[in-house]
């Protein structure tokens, strides 16, 4: 049974609902904005063009690093928005979160982000940091966007990181799966509706839903670094995790996909408020640690 705290917080969101309302939706996500955990302290660097946060936990070792892709329907979220998330993983982890302030639609549409995504990389290669000890980490479109990042990584020839963890990924812009009709009644943060209707912002209105670097479950998932799938069992998007691992699975890729009872969308990013968002975070760190070294 999940903690009180948990059931309040959850109560707080399924009273309220997501705007359709674009600039809206940004306002509301940058609300839920919480600074950098005590320990750990950030620093804006410019990586190829892309802003981004050095969070560097105290104390903790610069060998391996972790490029943090946000969440927010590709339209919203930000540095910002994912401190609490970004900083309380940089500090049970005990090294730094580069967190990626990619470019949003409808201003910039696909392929922007994934853009972003890899030229960030790059820097981190240029930078002088080993493959082998970096991971790409993201929530929601933020965990799709990992998975693009490692197909396009992998297309491009480049040297893939060491494990990646999408949490709660958006990988299906058609929003099929199964679980968008039998959790519908279940999940206070996400609708099909609201996943259809910021998937044809994101690909805008020339774009391709079935794109495979809009849509990584249309794509090939072979070669790919081990993966550690989160998602809570009252997700409407359960079904592009269980989706998202098999194909990945059945492509020869190392897969763990841990579904958590009674948990919603990126229950992750309320570290600090409930344990169960605090045990999240510390499972994502401790899956990373095996494989970074750290």
């Amino acid at each position: 049974m999940a903690s009180a705290a948990f059931q309040r917080i959850r109560e707080i969101i399924a009273s309220q609902r997501m705007s359709a309302d674009i600039e809206a939706m940004r306002r509301g996500i940058e609300t839920t904005a919480r600074p950098l955990p005590a320990g750990v302290t950030g620093e804006m660097v410019d990586a190829n063009g892309v802003p981004c946060e050095l969070q560097m936990p105290k104390g903790g070792s610069a060998d391996a690093i972790v490029q943090y892709v946000h969440g927010g329907g590709y339209v919203a979220g930000s540095i910002a928005s994912h401190r609490n998330l970004t900083g309380h993983l940089a500090l049970s982890l005990g090294c730094p979160v580069l967190s990626v302030d990619y470019r949003l639609a409808p201003e910039h549409p696909h392929p922007a982000a994934v853009e972003d995504s890899v030229a960030v990389h790059r820097w981190l290669l240029d930078q002088g940091h080993s493959a082998d000890r970096i991971a790409i980490a993201g929530d929601s479109a933020g965990g799709g966007l990992t998975v693009s990042t490692l197909m396009k990584l992998r297309d491009l020839g480049l040297p893939l990181p060491a494990a990646a963890v999408p949490i709660s990924p958006w990988v299906d812009m058609a929003g099929t799966g199964e679980s968008m009709v039998t959790r519908s009644d279940r999940d206070p943060m996400v609708s099909g509706p609201d996943i259809r209707r910021l998937a044809g912002v994101f690909v805008g209105p020339e774009g391709d839903l079935a794109d495979p670097l809009a849509s990584p479950l249309e794509g090939d998932l072979s070669g790919l670094p081990p993966l550690l799938i989160h998602v809570g069992d009252d997700e409407v998007l359960l079904s592009d995790s269980e989706r998202l691992a098999h194909k990945a699975s059945t492509s020869g890729v190392d897969v763990t996909l841990e579904v958590w009872p009674e948990m919603i969308h990126v229950w992750h990013s309320m570290a600090g408020l409930f344990p169960e968002a605090d045990d999240g975070v510390a499972r994502v760190a401790e899956y990373l640690s095996e494989r970074l070294a750290v």
